[in-house]
């Protein structure tokens, strides 16, 4: 069921990252389900809460902090949210890298760019995971 306006966010989302740079959008933890809902016209603001929205981005050029701020600015405004946490994923490490790609998609500029970004990070939290694994192992005592 859709309600509101589904273009107006997608599209104001769209003039944001084409502003910006942004080449890719997701948003991720708690609140990633109910961004993508208002992005596709399923609900029209988000729940009021404490909690921030987290969002990961891949940008070209690379933001600087201040067009960072200004971003964050920007989709805090459109989101109707009092925090947005922005994720650079190009530089993020692998583990948080990869909780971004298996967020939810936002914005793509080019869903063929998206889906190989998607699998470069899924390759390297999966060369990394074995050592990760260990070190939790080790760290526990098993």
């Amino acid at each position: 069921m859709r309600v509101g306006n589904e273009s107006s966010v997608r599209d104001r989302l769209a003039e944001i990252a084409q502003r910006f740079g942004l080449r890719i959008l997701y948003a991720f933890g708690s609140r990633s389900v109910e961004a993508l809902d208002m992005v596709e016209g399923r609900r029209v603001s988000l729940a009021q809460g404490p909690s921030d929205l987290d969002l990961g981005y891949r940008a070209s050029p690379e933001l600087t902090v201040d067009r960072k701020v200004e971003l964050a600015s920007a989709l805090e405004d459109l989101f109707g949210v009092g925090r947005v946490d922005l994720v650079d994923a190009t530089t993020a490490s692998p583990t948080l890298a990869f909780a971004v790609v298996c967020g939810e998609l936002l914005y793509a500029a080019d869903p063929g760019e998206e889906a190989r970004f998607q699998l470069e990070i899924m390759r390297r939290y999966a060369d990394l995971k074995p050592l990760l694994d260990e070190r939790r192992r080790l760290s526990l005592g098993e």
